[in-house]
């Protein structure tokens, strides 16, 4: 017997509407049509929008509020369209015993691990110093380093940490990794990995790399996992690429120790305080590149995000439990 025809509700960003396109398009695509799908319109009274709503598909989990949750009472499954949950009161919803599923990783590890690489080719070519001396018309400076033979540390070897040491492999960069699972054989293999070690092991590795690449979720364990002590203990020119989370970082202390000289760049897509204050020192440093949070954002992220959120209401559907709970 056919699966049923859900009842499907797609909350828009809050505070940015227009990310319709591509975000909610792409959801619309991987639909197809299956489902009986509403967008949301948040002029409109709350409790008619929620009756007989089966899936909530909520962007970034940015939209979703507490008044939304108690008239969700025929709700199977509220969906996440994105990673991260730190700005999603995770617990609340499981209080109300509302389940929970992301897009986890491996749904943009692809766009981080470009972004990843692509961060530590223009800090290694100087690219804004490279850009104003082209404005200047000087030639033939600044002098750029090659990634051939750098060793990169990846902190966190989960779906885009493996993406970029695919990709960092190719451009003859020596690998190390660490994570808190045990990384097996078979991966070391594959990867070519020199190094490979658990959370105690990371001021070891922070020590030994030239670059350092952070890809971790956050959490208590894991914020500001890269402070004041930590930075100390890098190479005065080595980089640091966050295309995670801006609170692993304490940025305060890396602001400091590229001030000081004390480390020689530093490639930025995400902060702690969003939208970052670019009038800080920090933006106006010659070895930062920073980004507006668009390591993930890709039409390949959308894609395949907008897809895992359809496979998860065609799941719902036929009965069957939903992946990516977040428990």
């Amino acid at each position: 017997m056919a699966a049923k025809a859900l009842n499907v509700l797609f909350l828009p960003h809050p505070v940015r509407p227009e990310l319709f396109t591509p975000w909610g398009d792409d959801v619309v695509t991987a639909l197809g049509g299956r489902h009986h799908l509403r967008i949301f319109d948040s002029s409109q009274p709350l409790a008619p929008q929620f009756a007989d709503v089966d899936v909530v598909i909520d962007h970034g989990g940015a939209a979703g509020t507490r008044a939304m949750l108690d008239v969700a009472g025929s709700v199977k499954l509220w969906q996440v369209l994105g990673t991260g949950l730190d700005h999603f009161d995770v617990a609340h919803w499981h209080s109300k015993g509302m389940p929970v599923a992301n897009c986890p990783g491996p749904f943009s590890a692809v766009a981080l691990a470009e972004s990843a690489l692509m961060l530590m080719l223009m800090l290694a070519r100087r690219y804004p110093l490279a850009q104003a001396n082209l404005q200047q018309g000087i030639l033939y400076e600044p002098l750029g380093r090659e990634l051939d033979g750098l060793r990169l540390g990846i902190v966190g070897f989960g779906a885009s940490g493996r993406e970029v040491a695919r990709r960092a492999r190719a451009f003859g960069m020596r690998l190390s990794a660490i994570d808190i699972r045990e990384i097996g054989p078979s991966e070391v293999a594959e990867f070519g990995l020199e190094f490979m070690g658990k959370p105690a092991n990371l001021d070891q590795l922070v020590a030994d790399v030239d670059i350092l690449s952070l890809h971790l979720h956050l959490n208590r364990e894991t914020h500001q996992i890269i402070d004041a002590r930590r930075l100390a203990l890098m190479k005065p020119d080595a980089l640091l690429i966050n295309v995670a989370r801006g609170a692993l970082v304490d940025e305060a202390a890396l602001e400091q120790a590229l001030l000081a000289g004390k480390l020689g760049g530093a490639g930025l897509d995400a902060f702690s305080q969003e939208p970052p204050d670019m009038s800080a020192p920090l933006f106006r440093l010659p070895n930062v590149i920073a980004m507006p949070h668009t390591a993930g954002v890709t039409d390949g992220t959308s894609r395949k995000r907008a897809q895992c959120c359809a496979d998860n209401v065609d799941r719902i559907a036929a009965g069957l439990p939903p992946l990516y709970r977040v428990d």
